[in-house]
């Protein structure tokens, strides 16, 4: 079996007395999507800052695409993080850039490459993630909120990365603009063989895109498909899945 592509073990994270995570432990698979839920306060976002480096964990090691985060020089973490974007919510675009001038800040750090080269790259961007091509040379402010989460995927897949990280992607979309950014998300996992990692509480995306689905319960990880977490019996996970919502997303994913 080939080996994660993010491997996770004995996490803990501590905030004062407050213990948030107590012994996680996960394996993101080479092309998978998978989906981080939890109730509020469980620790999702602060697992994925971990992961990527943000935020350090109190115990516990993290390796992403084999290395050891902890240990990385700064020249090294700087190479990892090359191979990996990552989607905040509403896009985190820098407001006095227009779109264009976002995606290219990621190529002109981490690259040497020539600037008509960027240029066109950055148009690439903008036209796979499902933006006008008038959309480029607009700033954040100008464009709606559907419009921004897309300038920040192609932002975060300026580099090619072979991991691709998502907070909350559908926060604050309508239902029509969720579904069409699931798909979005779902094309490009398939065309361009991406890894994807996503942290969410929209019950449509796990249905509609997820492989398998990590529960943040008890300060540690539940983890399967669909299917599996159906069968579980922790009343968190029940409610969740079982729910008025749970079944809505359900009877959608089976129409």
């Amino acid at each position: 079996m080939a080996a994660p592509v993010i491997s996770v073990r004995g996490l803990k994270t501590r905030f004062g007395a407050q213990i948030v995570h107590d012994g996680v432990d996960l394996d993101v698979r080479k092309g998978e999507v998978i989906g981080l839920v939890g109730g509020s306060g469980t620790g999702k976002s602060v697992l994925l800052r971990e992961i990527v480096g943000l935020m350090d964990p109190s115990a516990g090691t993290i390796q992403v695409l084999g290395k050891d985060t902890a240990s990385l020089s700064e020249q090294e973490r700087l190479a990892l993080q090359a191979r990996w974007g990552m989607l905040f919510q509403d896009g985190a675009l820098f407001s006095s850039l227009t779109v264009l001038e976002n995606i290219k800040v990621p190529l002109k750090e981490h690259t040497n490459l020539p600037a008509d080269l960027i240029d066109e790259i950055a148009r690439v961007k903008v036209a796979i993630v499902g933006l006008p091509p008038d959309a480029g040379a607009k700033y954040p402010s100008q464009l709606s909120g559907g419009m921004r989460k897309r300038a920040g995927l192609a932002r975060a897949l300026a580099m090619d990365p072979e991991i691709l990280f998502l907070d909350e992607p559908t926060a604050g979309l309508d239902p029509i603009g969720a579904a069409a950014f699931d798909d979005l998300i779902g094309s490009l996992q398939k065309s361009l063989g991406l890894t994807v990692f996503m942290v969410t509480h929209d019950l449509d995306s796990l249905y509609a895109i997820c492989d398998r689905i990590a529960v943040l319960v008890d300060k540690k990880l539940v983890i399967g498909t669909i299917d599996d977490l159906l069968r579980q019996d922790h009343p968190w996970i029940r409610d969740y899945f079982h729910g008025p919502r749970g079944r809505a997303a359900s009877a959608a994913k089976g129409s």
